[in-house]
C-alpha cells in the first residue's frame, strides 16, 4: 500500500532538506523535489500537501523562481516558508515589496505572538521564539487570508486561508532555533492535510526489498562495501532481497582508520554473504600523488573504486548491477537539480561519465543516517555495527589536507587512533555522533627535547547531530583534550601542535574537505 506523502518544493533555501526531515519525524513520508517539477508529476504522486521552501531570491524579481500556478488550484494545501510565504501572498492576490527600513527586515531569533485558534498553531503557546530571516515585507495579505502570527518589528509574521487549507509563515519552522518549530509542522501535517503517520522503517524496509527483487530479477549484483554503517545496511537489505545473487567487494584503497581494513573482513566473514577484500593501495595512492585540491580527491577516487569493481566485476562473471550505500545528505551535497554542489561524494558526483554496469542500484539514496540506522536494526543488525562512527567513503584522503602521501597517512591513522582510544577510554562515545582527526598542510615552530621543530598541525574534530544535516561541535571537557594532545605530541611523529575545531555546521561542513 503506497504511503501518504508531502512533496517539499524546494526554491533554493538554505534549510530545506530539514523541512523533509523534520517531517518524517512525524511519521509521514516525504520528498523535495525541484520547484521546476511539473505539475503533472507531483499530481500523480498524489500528496496530501505540499511545503514552499524558503530561498534568497526576492519573489517580484522576474528572474527569481516562481512557482507554476497551477499548483494553487489542486485542492491540496500549503505551506509556504519564509520565501513560499511570499510566493502565496505575490500568487494569490497580495503584494511584497523590499523592507523600506532595517526595523521590517528580520533575521535571527525574534519574539513572536500566535494566534492559537489558527489550525497551524493549535495547543501551542501564543508567545514563542522563532527564527527569522526575510528582507522583503508583505505589504498587503491576499484577499480571503488573515494575520495569525506578528512580531514587535513585523504585523504579518504568519497568514492563513484555512477554507484552501494554505498557509504562510514569515519565519522557518524547521530548524531548532524556532520554539515548537517542529509541532507546527505537525499541526499542518495532521490538522491541515489529513496525515495517519503512515511512514515507519518496516514498511520502507517491505517495500524497499519487493522493488529490488522486481528490478534485479536474475540478475547478479556487486555491493561496494566499505565497512560503515550504510554500505552494511545496504548489504544487509540487498542479502535479504537477492541472497546468493550479491557479491560484496571491500576495496582497501590504503585509506582506512587504523587496522580498519582487518576489522572489516574479520566482521563480515561470518555473515552468510560473498565476500571479496582487495587490497589497492598501491593504484589509489598513484593516482594520488601531487593531488591536493579536495574536489579532484574525490573525483579521483571515485573513478577508481569504479574501475576496481569492474575488475572485480570480470572475474566474478557477468554482474549486471552496481549497488552502493549512498544516502540522503550524500545526494544533497553533491547537488541536486538547482540546489549548489557543497562537496561531491565519491559515490555522487564523484562517478566517472561511463560505469561498465547496466544499473547502479542506491536502495538508501532517499534515507537520512539516522532512518539508516533504523533501517539495520529492523533488518536484525547488531547494534554496534548500526552505531559505527561514520567515516567517509574517501576516507583519510580528504583528512590529510593538501597532498597525500603514505607517510602523512600513518602520521594521521596514528594520532586518529589516540583521539578515538581517549574517547573510549572517557565513555564519551554516546556524546559525539562523529569525531576524528585531520592532519592540516600547515607547519609551524615548536619546541621539543631543547631543540628546534617544525612539524604538522594536527585539528580534532568531533560533532553532536540527529540528522547530519546540521551538527554542533562536542564540547569535550578539558583535561580528555589534555591527555589526547599529551598523547599525541609525544607518541606520534611529525606533529607538535593540536587544535581543536570549534564550527559547527553551517557554516562548516563536518569534514574539512
Amino acid at each position: 500500500m503506497k504511503n501518504q506523502e508531502i512533496i517539499v518544493l524546494d526554491f533554493g533555501g538554505q534549510y530545506n532538506q530539514l523541512i523533509a526531515r523534520r517531517v518524517r519525524e512525524c511519521g509521514v513520508y516525504c520528498e523535495v523535489k525541484p520547484f521546476t517539477t511539473p505539475v503533472s508529476e507531483i499530481k500523480a504522486a498524489e500528496p496530501i500537501g505540499l511545503i514552499f521552501t524558503g530561498g534568497p531570491g526576492s519573489v517580484y524579481d522576474e528572474k527569481s523562481p516562481q512557482a507554476d500556478p497551477e499548483l494553487f488550484g489542486l485542492g491540496i494545501p500549503i505551506l509556504g516558508i519564509c520565501y513560499g510565504c511570499q510566493l502565496l501572498a505575490h500568487n494569490l492576490g497580495g503584494r511584497v515589496t523590499a523592507a523600506q527600513d532595517d526595523s521590517a527586515r528580520e533575521y535571527g531569533k525574534t519574539e513572536t505572538y500566535f494566534d492559537t485558534s489558527a489550525k497551524l498553531f493549535k495547543g501551542l503557546s501564543e508567545r514563542g521564539v522563532s527564527w527569522m530571516s526575510h528582507g522583503d515585507y508583505m505589504e498587503k495579505v491576499p484577499d480571503g487570508f488573515r494575520l495569525i502570527a506578528h512580531s514587535e518589528a513585523c504585523p504579518n509574521v504568519a497568514i492563513c486561508d484555512e477554507e484552501r487549507g494554505f498557509y504562510g509563515v514569515q519565519f522557518h519552522p524547521e530548524v531548532n532555533h524556532t520554539e515548537n518549530g517542529t509541532e507546527m509542522i505537525r499541526n499542518f501535517l495532521f490538522e491541515v492535510c489529513g496525515a495517519k503517520g503512515d511512514w515507519t522503517m518496516g514498511d520502507y524496509k517491505a517495500e524497499a526489498i519487493k522493488n529490488i527483487r522486481e528490478r534485479v530479477g536474475n540478475g547478479k549484483v556487486l555491493l561496494a562495501l566499505s565497512g560503515g554503517v550504510d554500505s552494511s545496511v545496504a548489504a544487509a537489505l540487498m542479502a535479504e532481497a537477492v541472497g546468493n545473487q550479491l557479491t560484496c567487494v571491500f576495496v582497501d584503497h590504503g585509506l582506512m582508520r587504523l587496522n580498519e581494513g582487518d576489522e572489516v573482513e574479520e566482521a563480515f566473514s561470518k555473515w552468510n554473504i560473498n565476500f571479496i577484500r582487495v587490497n589497492a593501495e598501491n593504484r589509489f595512492l598513484i593516482r594520488l600523488a601531487g593531488v591536493s585540491e579536495p574536489e579532484l580527491k574525490r573525483k579521483i577516487i571515485g573513478e577508481e573504486f569504479i574501475r576496481v569493481f569492474e575488475a572485480e566485476a570480470k572475474k566474478i562473471g557477468k554482474v549486471d548491477f552496481l549497488c552502493q550505500g549512498t544516502i540522503y545528505p550524500d545526494v544533497i551535497e553533491s547537488g541536486a537539480g538547482n540546489a549548489a554542489v557543497i562537496k561531491s561524494h565519491h559515490n555522487v558526483g564523484g562517478l566517472p561519465d561511463y560505469v561498465d554496469f547496466k544499473e547502479i542500484i542506491e536502495p538508501l539514496r532517499m534515507l537520512f543516517k539516522d532512518e539508516v540506522r533504523a533501517l539495520g536494526r529492523e533488518l536484525g543488525l547488531p547494534e554496534y555495527l548500526v552505531m559505527r562512527q561514520p567515516f567517509p567513503g574517501p576516507g583519510l584522503a580528504i583528512r590529510v589536507i593538501g597532498d597525500v602521501t603514505k607517510e602523512k597517512l600513518d602520521t594521521l591513522r596514528h594520532a586518529d587512533w589516540i583521539f578515538r582510544d581517549e574517547v573510549a577510554k572517557s565513555g564519551l562515545e554516546s556524546a559525539m555522533n562523529q569525531y576524528f582527526a585531520v592532519l592540516t598542510n600547515m607547519r609551524s615552530v615548536g619546541v621539543m627535547g631543547d631543540g628546534r621543530t617544525y612539524d604538522y598541525t594536527l585539528a580534532l574534530r568531533s560533532v553532536t547531530t540527529s540528522d547530519f544535516m546540521t551538527a554542533d561541535w562536542t564540547r569535550i571537557p578539558y583535561d580528555v583534550l589534555d591527555r589526547v594532545s599529551t598523547r599525541i605530541v609525544n607518541e606520534v611523529g611529525n606533529v607538535n601542535r593540536i587544535v581543536y575545531d570549534i564550527t559547527s555546521k553551517p557554516p562548516a561542513t563536518i569534514e574539512w574537505e
